[in-house]
This record gives C-alpha cells, structure tokens and sequence, in this order.
C-alpha cells in the first residue's frame, strides 16, 4: 500500500502550546472534521500515530454510497455525498470523485424483496433509487449475461481515489491554518477541574478544551485506558485492484461473491465482504452478547480466525501512564498482510462473473483493519464521564463514503451548533443503557 511506510512523514507542525480543539487521528473522519473546524476560524491542531490515512481510509473500496444506508445514517450519506461532489471542483487536486451508480445484484427473490424493502427510505429523500430486471441489469455490462433476477441500482451515488482523497483534503486543512502532525501519539487526556484541559502526547503537551477522537480501529484501547469498556471489534478486510482493463462497469457493483469499482486508472478494485475476517482475542469474548445479533445476521460474510499473535490479542496493554510508550508508538502503521485465500476466491470469482476481466490480473494487494459496532453503525457523541471530549469511531466499513458528513456532523457538535440531522441512533450511551442492539436494516 502507498501509505504503509510510517517513515515517510509528510506532515510534521510543529507542536502547539495550545489549541481550540485536537483531534486524535488523520483518518477520513478526523481531517474531515479538522476541514470544517478550520473552515469557521476553529484553530486545530490533528494528531497521528502514524500517516495521514495510512490505515484504512485509504484501503477501502473506494465506493460512496447512499443506497443500502442504515436509515439513521441515510442523510448524513446524503450529505456527504454531496460534499464530496463540492471538493472535487473546489480542491487543487483530483480526487477522482464522479457519480457513475452503485449497483447490488439479486441472487434469489428473498434477496430482491430486501433490496425492495429499502426502496421507501430512498423514497423519503427523493433519491433515484430504482429496481433493476435482470435484463435491465445485464444492458449496464458490457460482459457476458449475469447470474441474477435483477438488482438495484442508485445512478447518483460514487466513487473517488481514496489514496488521493485524504491526503488532499489534509493539505487544504493545513492551508486553511490547521495544523497536521504524524508519527505522533496522542497518550492520553489531561484533565482540570472535571473537564478537558489538553492531551498528553508523547512529544509534548497541548493545551485544549476540546478532544476528538477519531482514531477507526484504535478508539476502544484509547477509551479502554480511560476506563470505558468501548465495545468495539476489528476486522480484516482483503483489497486488490487489477491492471488497466476493458471497461465492463463505469460505477461501482456488488455481484453477488464479488465487488468491483472501476478506478480512475483504468483498472478495478476487487473486494468481497465474504472473505472478511475477525481474529479472536480478549474483546471477543468481552464483548460477545452484544455482537451476538449482528455475528448471526453476518455469518456468511465474516469468518472467525484464530491465527497471529493470539497471546497478544488474549492478554492486549489497556492501561498505561502517561510517560509510558503506548501500543499506538509500537504499532505506527496497521499494515496486515493480505489474505491468500481471499485473494484465490476473488479471483476465480471475478474471473467466473466477468470473463472480459480474466485476463485483468491482480496488480497489487493489501488488507486494512475495519472499526465495526455492534449494531453496525457508529458513535458520534461527547462522552459524559469526560465533559468536551468526543469520540466519532465505529464506522463499519462506512467510513470513506459517510466522512465529509460524518465530519460536519462532529465539528457542528464541537462548536456547540444542533446538529442537522438526528443523532440518537449514534449515542455511546447505547451500549450501558440496556438498548437491543440491532444492527439497522441497511443492505
């Protein structure tokens, strides 16, 4: 991956006395948030242990996307989408950002009457959300006809360069007079008379009376060192993408055991959320009853490994002091190595659906480390026991496409403005209330 070199540091501010706000991760969610902030005059300063969207903000498919969104969520995709679109033409850089749809193929009419399902909240907010034949779906390929009983199908939803994206909208933060700084670890918070007084990192003290934590698959040991039990699990997500290749789809398509996204380079990335992987450790079990409903709802998608370092997931480093070196120095970069077997089945996949692409192979692979909840949408809340300390954490795979929103939202909450959508949904307090977890029923 291009961002897998912890070494390499493109952004190094120097370290302020103080700020109005730090936010704890230069993932898609925190430089989104940093963008708005500094858009209002909000001095801020990013932190990160590693690179700007070295982990999976710049490992994902690459997909935004309204359709198939949670219901809660739903508008703030709306959102993002069209923020997106906005930072395309107004950013110095490409992006690759363009709307050429998003498609979900039927394998079954039980599979189709879901998809079906959703239909009345696209209607809600007006999107061109339509129900696709399979004759219909077949005329958007230019492959071989389709194994399926239709589809659907959102003309207005996109995609963008993930790798380029992030990177991007960080450099206009840090013209807008933000201030980004890798290879640096926020440790802990330092707190004054109940409430945020600054963080404690591991090249200084800033001063701040506000935090945002929006460190993806690191949020639950940071949380876990201020002694709450944030239920919070990873998963390993395999990505490849092919050498230039004829063009079969413009948008981005899920076919069933395979996706594809045509990329700005000509070639496609390849996914499959049926080879994702969750390694068993200590949270595992912390938090088993509450990923109970979501563990069966996706059984056929995520597959439970034992493999790796299992004594150091079994027995992980939760607390630390503050002049301590933390897991986030000894681990800059969430680098894991691709999977074999994820790579074998995507390809025979592939080659199975879209025989044009057969001849495509795979230029590279990598594998980024997916934040997921229990009910599979995040939080974006302060958090009560820690008054102007806020976590916005457990995107689900949703992360890339929802982040222009997703920041908006947390910035708008930070400066004290309501909020323009509704946030109940996306409460910490969800998971000690005694609230079902359901996971929604987005697709």
């Amino acid at each position: 991956m291009i961002y897998n070199d912890a070494s390499a540091i493109n952004f190094q501010d120097p370290l302020p006395s103080a700020v109005d706000v730090v936010i704890i991760g230069a993932g898609i969610i925190g430089i989104s948030t940093a963008w708005y902030l500094s858009n209002n005059g909000i001095s801020v300063l990013v932190c990160d242990k590693g690179r700007v969207a070295g982990e999976q903000s710049s490992r994902n498919w690459g997909w935004i996307r309204q359709q198939g969104r949670d219901p809660a969520e739903l508008p703030i995709a709306i959102d993002s989408i069209n923020t997106w679109q906005s930072l395309s033409l107004d950013l110095d850089e490409d992006i690759g950002f363009t709307r050429q749809g998003v498609l979900f193929l039927a394998a079954n009419e039980s599979q189709l009457a879901q998809y079906e399902n959703w239909l009345g909240h696209a209607a809600q907010h007006q999107l061109d959300t339509r129900m696709l034949t399979r004759n219909e779906v077949n005329t958007l390929f230019k492959d071989k006809p389709l194994d399926c009983v239709g589809g659907i199908y959102t003309p207005s939803d996109g995609r963008a360069e993930p790798f380029k994206a992030v990177p991007a909208l960080a450099r206009t933060v840090r013209k807008q007079g933000g201030l980004i700084r890798e290879n640096c670890a926020v440790r802990s918070l330092d707190m004054q008379g109940g409430k945020v007084y600054g963080v404690v990192t591991e090249s200084g003290t800033v001063r701040t009376s506000s935090v945002v934590c929006a460190s993806g698959a690191w949020a639950s040991l940071f949380m876990a060192n201020l002694g709450i039990n944030l239920p919070q699990l990873t998963v390993r997500a395999t990505v490849a993408r092919t050498v230039p290749a004829e063009n079969v789809f413009d948008g981005a398509a899920s076919l069933g055991e395979v996706t594809i996204r045509r990329r700005q380079d000509g070639g496609y990335t390849v996914a499959s959320s049926g080879t994702n992987e969750h390694y068993i450790g200590a949270d595992s079990f912390r938090h088993m009853m509450k990923f109970m409903p979501a563990l069966k709802a996706s059984s056929r998608f995520i597959k439970l490994r034992l493999g790796g370092d299992v004594v150091t997931r079994l027995l992980p480093t939760r607390h630390w002091q503050d002049d301590e070196v933390t897991p986030f120095e000894k681990t800059r970069v969430l680098n894991p190595a691709p999977s074999k077997t994820a790579l074998a089945r995507m390809r025979k996949d592939l080659d199975k659906r879209l025989p044009k692409l057969a001849s495509a192979p795979f230029a590279q692979a990598w594998a980024g480390m997916i934040d997921v909840m229990p009910d599979v949408v995040p939080v974006m809340d302060e958090v009560a026991e820690y008054p102007g300390f806020y976590l916005a954490t457990g995107f689900s795979g949703h992360g890339f496409g929802i982040g222009p929103g997703a920041g908006r939202v947390m910035a708008d909450m930070v400066m004290g403005k309501p909020s323009a959508h509704d946030l109940y949904r996306f409460r910490l307090s969800r998971f000690f209330d005694g609230t079902k977890m359901r996971p929604g029923p987005g697709l």
